[in-house]
């Protein structure tokens, strides 16, 4: 892991995709400056690197000024910041839109080299989801203002930090059902955060063609039904997989809307975005714009990463199998 002596920003360096490009950029031998809001809370990733590889810098995409400190001298500039849910201030808007065009103004400005923007399958200017519309936003922003930037748009993530699998694992330790929203049918392809984190420091660093959007899936695809029972499965519970048709999961959302996002079970954005499959498209496919195209050959399986952070939510709790 000897420095190359070169500089890269991850803003969002800390989140749950974040953290796992600073590592793969610090295996690369950059020099790794996370920008993120609070940086006194991102000590962890210190570790990941040599001793001054990664550092963490305050910055938030509301404000230029601190995002024009963060990107200043850096060569390779990514954009890892993205939210499921406002919260206050930190908006669809304000992030996902407005934020990205910031970050590639600033990072033209700054004479960075190369930058990378993590957007989502799905984004659609059209779409009824305010999620998907802003990372839509987001992308035409990015490229506007730099045009050899990358879009990287990946299905749903799985890592041991996510909140799908975790999120429902620990669901089945007290609802007696999981929900079924819309039947079960919607489709992904879950990709690994590891893979993620990879394919956008090579991106960064090289690899793919510049000015285009790839779409970042894992090796299958799944049915949301699928996605429950391998949850249960891994976390070895025996739940009702109870259907709620789209409708009544809207209503279920707008009357939990006054809640904490923690509390609540799904937003009505969420419930927009499950109406919609999550899959690489076959015109990615088709034109060699997926994740192995960036260098991630064999993207992992859920069956090989899952079950080892779904063990926690077991009945008897973790290493209950070591016993006899």
């Amino acid at each position: 892991m000897a420095e190359n002596g070169k500089l890269a920003t991850v803003f969002g360096g800390s989140g749950f995709v974040g953290r796992y490009i600073v590592w793969s950029l610090a295996r690369k031998g950059y020099r790794v400056r996370a920008a993120v809001r609070r940086p006194d809370l991102a000590g962890y990733l210190q570790p990941m690197g040599v001793v001054g590889q990664i550092y963490g810098v305050q910055a938030n995409l509301r404000f230029a000024d601190s995002i024009a400190r963060a990107v200043e001298g850096a060569e390779v500039v990514i954009n890892a910041v993205g939210i499921l849910a406002p919260s206050g201030a930190q908006t669809f808007e304000a992030l996902h839109a407005e934020g990205a065009a910031r970050v590639a103004k600033a990072a033209k400005e700054a004479g960075a080299a190369r930058l990378v923007h993590i957007s989502a399958i799905g984004a659609d200017a059209a779409s009824a989801s305010r999620y998907a519309r802003t990372k839509a936003e987001g992308e035409r922003a990015t490229f506007a203002e730099f045009s050899t930037a990358q879009i990287l748009r990946p299905s749903i993530v799985f890592g041991p930090e996510d909140e799908f699998f975790n999120r429902f694992a620990s669901m089945a330790r007290m609802s007696p059902f999981l929900p079924l929203i819309g039947g079960g049918g919607t489709k992904f392809q879950p990709v690994f955060v590891g893979d993620v984190g990879q394919a956008a420091a090579n991106a960064a660093t090289g690899a793919g063609k510049t000015g285009t959007i790839y779409e970042l899936g894992g090796p299958e695809i799944f049915t949301f039904r699928d996605l429950l029972e391998v949850t249960l499965r891994y976390a070895d519970r025996r739940r009702l997989l109870l259907p709620i048709p789209f409708g009544v999961a809207k209503l279920m959302a707008i009357l939990s809307s006054p809640l904490p996002n923690s509390l609540r079970p799904i937003t009505l954005d969420q419930v927009r975005l499950l109406q919609s499959d999550n899959v690489v498209s076959e015109a990615a496919k088709k034109e060699g714009r997926t994740i192995e195209a960036l260098g991630v050959e064999r993207p992992a399986s859920i069956d090989g990463i899952v079950p080892d952070y779904l063990e926690r939510f077991k009945p008897k709790g973790q290493y209950a199998h070591y016993h006899n």
